[in-house]
């Protein structure tokens, strides 16, 4: 089972960021133009919330508000689920069942080392998954 500190190597620890006083409209635009459903909110180097489409349908459509008028401060979780470089696969998909969450930012040391996502580990488990089978059908014909 690979480690998030492997995932990592292989996604890369990019990370796309918002500051707690940037416009909630501003953030939506980053998302949609990286593609991601979540940016971590930063202040310098240190992490300060997450802000998610979750965030953003629940605190301000569901309410009527405008996006326009909104810091990120406003809407993000402010109490972010992380993990370490040296949690296996299994622990994130468990850490994400369980707080039910779709994102975790990997810390090391205090500081951001990548995000994970739901589907990086999907992607995973089905890759270890497929590589089990074939090692399987291997023996069998063998």
């Amino acid at each position: 089972m690979k480690t998030v500190s492997q995932l990592l190597q292989v996604k890369g620890g990019g990370v796309w960021s918002v500051t707690p006083e940037s416009s909630v409209f501003g953030a939506l635009k980053l998302m949609a133009e990286k593609n991601v459903g979540a940016l971590l909110v930063m202040q310098g180097d240190a992490l300060r919330g997450i802000l998610s489409e979750r965030d953003y349908a629940r605190k301000v459509i569901l309410l009527g508000k405008s996006s326009h008028d909104l810091q990120v401060r406003e809407i993000m979780s402010d109490k972010v689920v992380c993990v370490g470089p040296k949690q296996t696969v299994d622990e994130c998909m468990a850490v994400m069942s369980s707080k039910r969450i779709r994102h975790l930012p990997v810390l090391e040391g205090g500081k951001v080392k990548g995000v994970l996502s739901i589907g990086d580990l999907v992607k995973e488990v089905i890759a270890e998954q497929q590589l089990t089978i074939q090692q399987l059908e291997s023996y069998i014909h063998s």
